[in-house]
């Protein structure tokens, strides 16, 4: 579990954190706090693994309390404003979140907190199966999870990419990019500017074309991606 901090001098604020971390699985809250000076002792001493601050607090803005943090604590920043936002990077947050903060949203957010701290309470990665990441469909407000295990390839269209799982599509507002950043890389590989397969699924590999499943698809490894995935594929190589 990643465990988390929530700070903020707006007790509403800190209801609707405290809710969204308590609907997330891999989230955990070990305190809360409305000021930082009294707050940033606890933070250096437990060193939570993210903390949620807000920025415009009395005594010691959440800026000037980053920057005294002795942890290695990772930061998400909450903010009615924008004028922070590059200040807030410059420091390497994980994220900047504009109030009011919707779940999808904070779900985004976390997503990258998981990929950026892993789970450094478990001794393993979570398997596989038990995997799942969040789409963004096209209904306001509405997520739609998607098993990782259940994911057949991904296609890159535009500026959308189209989930191949369970003989379904679904599409998403997402670039592929972020999309494999978010992915765990023992499980899954970038093939092609428009291609992420799932390793598991491949069957065959026949100069510059991948076999996937019973060989009934098959898409061309890119140059681009060519190094890597020789790199990736010598460590199950017989010879």
């Amino acid at each position: 579990m990643i465990t988390c901090f929530v700070l903020d001098d707006e007790p509403h604020a800190i209801e609707v954190l405290t809710h969204y971390i308590a609907q997330t699985p891999y989230l955990t809250l070990i305190g809360t706090g409305q000021n930082p000076l009294e707050v940033l002792p606890r933070l250096n001493e437990e060193a939570p693994d993210l903390l949620f601050t807000d920025i415009n607090m009395p005594g010691l803005s959440g800026i000037e309390l980053v920057k005294s943090l002795r942890s290695r604590t990772k930061i998400i920043l909450c903010s009615a404003h924008t004028e922070f936002a590059a200040e807030g990077f410059e420091l390497e947050v994980i994220d900047y979140l504009l109030k009011p903060i919707r779940f999808p949203r904070f779900v985004q957010a976390a997503q990258r907190a998981f990929n950026s701290i892993g789970t450094p309470n478990l001794q393993h990665p979570i398997p596989l199966e038990e995997d799942y990441i969040y789409i963004k469909t096209e209904q306001k407000g509405k997520l739609h999870k998607i098993n990782l295990v259940d994911i057949e390839y991904i296609e890159g269209r535009r500026n959308y990419v189209a989930l191949h799982y369970n003989d379904h599509v679904i599409m998403a507002l997402l670039n592929m990019k972020d999309l494999e950043e978010r992915l765990p890389s023992r499980h899954f590989i970038r093939i092609h500017k428009s291609h992420i397969v799932p390793i598991r699924f491949i069957t065959g590999i026949e100069g510059n074309i991948i076999h996937l499943k019973d060989n009934s698809v098959k898409f061309v490894l890119g140059d681009t991606y060519k190094q890597a995935f020789i790199e990736k594929m010598q460590t199950k190589l017989m010879l």
